[in-house]
């Protein structure tokens, strides 16, 4: 994929591209966002937090941000615990 072609993609100029490849700039979070929607990825693969490319489809958003927002620094097996506490605590919730 082209440089041009990504910027398209994801509403961004081409120089844009161009300064995050060569360390000149970084892209904002709404970028990284977007970069991992078209690429069908989580921000936390694209900044190298995790080996998977798509944890957690089953989460909404809202449960991803109370699990990834406890602790940034966790390893990946402590934040799939939090994950799936996260998923026990839904549960219970839809039975009451």
């Amino acid at each position: 994929m082209s440089q041009t072609e990504l910027a398209k993609a994801i509403h961004v100029s081409q120089q844009a591209i161009t300064k995050w490849e060569n360390g000149k700039s970084e892209p904002s979070s709404s970028a990284i966002d977007d970069i991992a929607n078209y690429f069908n990825v989580s921000s936390d693969y694209l900044l190298e937090r995790t080996s998977e490319k798509t944890p957690d489809k089953d989460l909404s958003k809202n449960q991803k941000l109370v699990a990834y927002s406890i602790d940034p620094n966790i390893s990946d097996e402590e934040r799939k615990d939090i994950i799936e506490m996260v998923k026990i605590a839904m549960k219970n919730r839809r039975r009451v």
